[in-house]
């Protein structure tokens, strides 16, 4: 992908589920610590990530899924899930309600720099912003030192952590909240 050029944002397109998975698949690793094995990152995509889990995602009224494209192929996406979930360590980060959590955001590496993940960013934001969000809010593993320096540029702040079951493991994530 040419640097600097804008991408296609737009909602997900039903017809490209598969297309859809695929660069989940791919770029779900990414965002991996690297303790994290092959077998649990596999397990957790196909738990997750499949055809199928975006068909389920698209159509809950309760989630947003932005796809990035450019020359008509996805480069990225993103998920936004309106509220918080059920668990103290995210209620006591997440102060300010209603919340948007931006659930994931992943970009092809290919389309790293170019401008794709900042504007899945002001995408899911803006529709954040649109749907009375009074914070939108994330959780990053405490390793992934790129998205954390990407998150904070983007007006996010950590405010405390929650774990994230990755397979058999336990992993420890920040959660990073900033304002509607």
């Amino acid at each position: 992908m040419e640097r600097g050029l804008s991408p296609q944002i737009t909602a997900a397109d039903v017809t490209r589920l598969a297309e859809l998975a695929d660069v989940a698949a791919r770029t779900f690793p990414l965002a991996c610590p690297p303790s994290a094995t092959t077998e649990d990152i596999a397990a957790f995509i196909a738990e997750n990530l499949t055809a199928a889990h975006f068909a389920d995602y698209v159509a809950d009224p309760g989630r947003d899924v932005l796809t990035a494209t450019d020359d008509g192929r996805i480069v990225g996406y993103a998920m936004m899930i309106r509220g918080v979930p059920d668990n103290d360590d995210v209620a006591r980060a997440v102060t300010a309600r209603p919340a948007v959590e931006l659930s994931k955001m992943y970009v092809l590496p290919d389309a790293h720099g170019s401008g794709v993940s900042a504007a899945l960013m002001s995408a899911a934001l803006d529709g954040a912003t649109a749907q009375g969000a009074a914070s939108v809010w994330l959780g990053v593993n405490q390793h992934n030192d790129r998205a954390q320096r990407f998150y904070a540029k983007h007006g996010f702040a950590i405010t405390g952590t929650k774990t994230f079951r990755l397979g058999n493991h336990i992993e420890q994530d920040y959660v990073m909240v900033r304002p509607a």
